[in-house]
């Protein structure tokens, strides 16, 4: 099937420094992403059109619903279930204590509902002190994957292979996990190459396909699963951060994006940098569990 897609349109003007974290919720009616060096969460309800920012204490780098109006925060050092509309905390989860200058990157939840993460060092730095985790619907924390610089994904297959990424390396990796989310296989799946700038947030369709996102490359790759490169799609902005299936039939794609890093001249030459974006498509994405806690 090959897939179309539209022209990316602008959603949100929202200037994001590091635009992250997309995240669709049908029963809202929103797409929620985050900007992480500002410390807030945005949402747009796409059906009145309405735009909300919730203001935050510490860096945020993903959010996952779990039920209602909560959703589990990646935050720096923390991983926190809040009620977003009352903004009472629930629950926190202190993830390396033994890391200070550590914070959580991107994370999402796997097919069962448990909820995938990774961290790294806050001060970019080229040091592996990224790790992958797992947290099941019990709390129970499991540290799966070391030695990453900076971490970005997880995408799922389904409940035993995932998609995972080094974006400071330039590497996507498909990994294998066992029933007690041990890895038992771990491939280099891609490989970025300096023109390519690097692979950031990545997400998956029904046909298997994994969609990514260059940071540093103005686009967005498909590859099917032997890695070949099956659509590309040109955005108007440098830093392509973060993607997800939302919206009618699961078919609409949403783009975050950051300025971070980019120059007065490289601002003016793309100048929705730090927007969000939508893109039609003819495909469908997996659906994205909820971290239904016990």
């Amino acid at each position: 099937m090959k897939i179309l897609t539209s022209k990316p349109e602008c959603l949100w003007k929202a200037n994001n420094i590091l635009g992250e974290g997309t995240l669709w919720v049908k029963e809202h009616n929103t797409i929620y992403f985050v900007d992480i060096k500002r410390k807030k969460i945005n949402c747009l309800n796409l059906k009145n059109k309405k735009k909300k920012i919730i203001k935050l204490d510490k860096e945020i780098g993903f959010l996952a619903h779990c039920k209602k109006n909560k959703f589990i925060l990646g935050l720096q050092g923390e991983l926190r279930i809040m009620d977003l509309k009352t903004k009472k905390k629930i629950k926190s989860i202190f993830i390396d204590k033994d890391k200070p200058k550590n914070r959580i990157n991107d994370g999402k939840t796997d097919p069962k509902g448990n909820l995938w993460f990774g961290t790294m060092d806050n001060l970019e730095r080229n040091i592996k002190n990224g790790d992958l985790y797992c947290l099941d619907r019990n709390f129970k924390l499991k540290k799966v994957d070391t030695n990453y610089i900076i971490t970005n994904g997880p995408a799922f297959l389904n409940s035993k292979i995932f998609y995972h990424n080094d974006s400071r390396q330039k590497r996507i990796y498909k990994i294998k996990i066992n029933k007690h989310m041990n890895i038992i296989k771990k491939n280099i799946f891609i490989k970025f190459n300096k023109t390519q700038g690097s692979p950031d947030g990545i997400t998956t369709d029904e046909k298997n396909n994994l969609w990514v996102c260059h940071f540093n490359g103005a686009r967005i790759t498909v590859f099917n699963k032997k890695a070949k490169i099956i659509h590309k799609i040109k955005l108007p902005a440098k830093n392509i951060t973060n993607c997800i299936f939302g919206g009618k039939n699961n078919s609409e794609l949403f783009v975050t994006s950051a300025k971070k890093s980019m120059t007065k001249k490289e601002i003016k030459n793309f100048k929705l940098s730090g927007s969000l974006f939508k893109i039609k498509t003819n495909m469908k994405g997996k659906s994205i569990k909820k971290f239904n806690y016990i």
